[in-house]
């Protein structure tokens, strides 16, 4: 049986001497792998088509455990916006890693994490923001759609109203003086407002913040990351070296 669907493309992996497996966030079927027959010859038309980054159409035949793609055309080549600016290209891979980490279930609709993807790296490669905001405006949406929503201005364990001075992953996200836990970061009340308009998309106000502000919602962000993926993200650790 065959189907279209808009897809972005995760990652690859070489099968045999000229095919790779791709896996893709598609827009109706969520997370998919499929198999892409001779893209590695330098004879393949498409073969560029299906490289990381690129937000493509597809036509597929569905098989037992791999689909197979017989059609592909790009629709954005955000790779070409990514490739020369390695901030934005490894934020951008932080990105597509979240997103394949997020979906795990085959083949199960997720509009709203392919859309928020595809948003995601339209902005990455806009230019109009920092790389740095992009990737944190996008990790906090994402959790959120996911059913991981933060609270940066209630207590996120009695729901008091804020503003509130500590701040703990495992809790959820602010928590006022009577909830605190041990362990928790007490971040300046600039990198809460931050963070909530990071995941409101109040660009405004993310734009005047403070660098130092910027620096520490990024470390508050990517400790929400790890404590509800249960891991942290491989693809992070190049950013934080960068």
């Amino acid at each position: 049986m065959l189907y279209r669907d808009e897809a972005v493309v995760l990652r690859t992996h070489k099968l045999g001497e000229a095919d790779r497996i791709i896996t893709l966030l598609t827009r109706q079927h969520g997370r998919v792998r499929a198999v892409a027959k001779g893209v590695r010859k330098t004879s393949s038309r498409w073969g560029s088509r299906l490289e990381p980054f690129t937000h493509v159409d597809l036509q597929l035949a569905e098989g037992r455990s791999l689909d197979v793609v017989t059609q592909a055309e790009t629709v954005t080549p955000f790779a070409s916006g990514l490739g020369h600016d390695y901030e934005r290209y490894t934020a951008g891979s932080v990105m597509l890693e979240t997103a394949d980490r997020l979906v795990t279930e085959e083949r199960q609709p997720s509009v709203q994490q392919f859309l928020l993807l595809v948003g995601g790296l339209r902005a990455m490669t806009g230019g109009e923001h920092g790389p740095g905001q992009v990737l944190d405006s996008y990790l906090l949406r994402s959790l959120a759609v996911s059913g991981y929503a933060p609270s940066f201005d209630h207590c996120a364990r009695c729901g008091d109203e804020g503003p509130h001075r500590w701040f703990n992953p495992a809790a959820g996200g602010a928590l006022c003086a009577d909830c605190r836990l041990p362990g928790s970061a007490s971040p300046a009340a600039e990198t809460l407002r931050l963070l909530g308009a990071l995941l409101s998309g109040e660009w405004p106000v993310v734009h005047a913040t403070d660098p130092r502000h910027r620096r520490e919602a990024s470390g508050l962000v990517a400790a929400y990351v790890a404590w509800h993926l249960e891991r942290g993200l491989r693809s992070l650790e190049y950013l934080e070296r960068s």
